[in-house]
């Protein structure tokens, strides 16, 4: 370890050479741990130019981690009004680490009506730039997906370039979670079996891809000191924007007005209330069984059943 710091000294060294290639010199001085991850260590970095930074830093992660959520922060970025810390930096050795502009959280953590507007505002900005995605037989609807995969939570998601979200919902999101699930002989129950087939039909109507946040739980959204809604740790992908909807209402967290405030600038479909809010919690329950276990078991059948219940 760094003296003095508490970080590798590996990460120290990496972090200033990344820091004089940006043209901020400066040394590091001081770090301290931020709560609230559950996967890959958060510190607030202080550099001897009286700057602070964000680092995330994980002794073991898969190549790559880094450098997608990288690209997940720099797209919502240029989407929307709501406030993303800048990316600077990352290393994907061991420990692999990332270093972001660092936004200070307000006191009071609010979930309201700012970030409603502001997720809306993503969720209806222009993300069918064809730099960004790549071209393919898939590729001639939405496209829904992203140019590449990345992570939800520790877990890999793929996200090929697919015409039909209906499809993608079925092949890329619940069907991989549920066989996971099922190879640790979870999950056999057939409610499953009948969602999955009736999924490509129930979506049929989604055609117009919006950028979403992708694991839009409260620990990732929060007000930052001078008020205004801030967004972290994002999953990207191009989908339905009410898949972020679904996940806020998941674990809680958000206000009403939050929801107003959404409804108000994009609309929430019949639909969503009908039977996608649980179609769509379901995936992110899926996920919850192959990371947590069995507690989430029930939750996933409440949700399939809930789904098919919505269609009938």
């Amino acid at each position: 370890m760094s003296r003095g710091t508490g970080l590798p000294d590996r990460i120290r060294r990496g972090v200033e050479v990344a820091l004089e290639e940006l043209g901020l010199p400066g040394d590091v001085v001081g770090a301290r741990p931020v709560g609230g991850g559950c996967i890959h260590r958060g510190t607030r970095v202080e550099v001897s130019t009286g700057v602070s930074y964000f680092l995330k830093w994980s002794q073991d992660v898969p190549r790559g981690v880094f450098e997608a959520e990288a690209e997940g922060l720099r797209a919502l970025r240029e989407a929307g009004p709501v406030t993303v810390p800048e990316p600077l930096a990352w290393d994907e050795g061991s420990p692999a680490w990332l270093l972001m502009e660092y936004v200070a959280p307000a006191a009071d953590d609010v979930r309201g009506a700012a970030l409603g507007r502001g997720l809306a505002a993503i969720h209806l900005s222009d993300v069918s730039r064809p730099s960004a995605h790549p071209s393919g037989p898939d590729a001639a609807g939405g496209p829904f997906g992203w140019s590449r995969d990345n992570w939800i939570g520790s877990l890999p998601q793929s996200n090929p370039v697919t015409a039909s979200w209906g499809a993608f919902w079925r092949d890329a999101r619940l069907s991989p979670q549920l066989q996971a699930a099922r190879t640790r002989g979870r999950l056999r129950d057939e409610v499953f079996d009948r969602l999955l087939d009736a999924v490509p039909g129930a979506l049929a109507t989604v055609t117009m891809p919006s950028l979403i946040h992708g694991d839009l739980w409260s620990g990732n959204a929060y007000a930052s000191s001078a008020g205004r809604p801030v967004l972290v740790d994002p999953a990207v992908y191009l989908g339905d924007g009410e898949v972020d909807l679904a996940m806020s209402e998941l674990f809680g967290g958000f206000d009403r007005d939050f929801y107003r405030a959404y409804d108000a600038e994009r609309p929430i479909t019949p639909e969503y209330h009908a039977f996608k809010r649980d179609l769509y919690q379901l995936y992110y329950l899926l996920v919850h069984v192959n990371l947590f276990g069995r507690s989430y078991e029930a939750g996933a059948r409440r949700a399939a059943e809930g789904a098919l219940a919505g269609l009938s």
